[in-house]
């Protein structure tokens, strides 16, 4: 996941975006699509690159997510509590990486378990 990363910046589709994540699966698109697209962000979904190590050409499955507000940050939105759900809790670390299912705002990320 990239919420580790530093502040990333591309240009997707010809639009200068900052980078959400890389590499990630259509259901996950779909996911930070739908919770970025609420939080009134623009979302540009790109195929990632082939890697240079493949000799012919592969059909990529996989995708690269950003947003065009350039201030966006996905660790300082999650940890600075900026994004909410679509039934208004704030999310969290779990939510974000997908482990858990409903924002639970209540129990700091320090203490959560799986």
């Amino acid at each position: 996941m990239a919420i580790n990363k530093n502040h990333e910046f591309e240009d997707l589709d010809n639009i200068k975006c900052s980078i959400v994540e890389k590499n990630v699966s259509t259901e996950r698109v779909q996911f930070l699509k739908n919770l970025l697209s609420f939080n009134k962000f623009e979302v540009v979904v790109v195929p990632s690159p082939a890697s240079k190590d493949t000799p012919e050409p592969v059909v990529t499955t996989t995708f690269t997510v950003g947003v065009t507000d350039l201030r966006f940050n996905p660790t300082n939105a999650v940890f600075g509590r900026a994004l909410h759900t679509t039934d208004g809790h704030i999310v969290t670390l779990a939510y974000w990486n997908q482990e858990d299912l409903v924002s639970d705002d209540t129990v700091p990320y320090f203490e959560h378990t799986k």
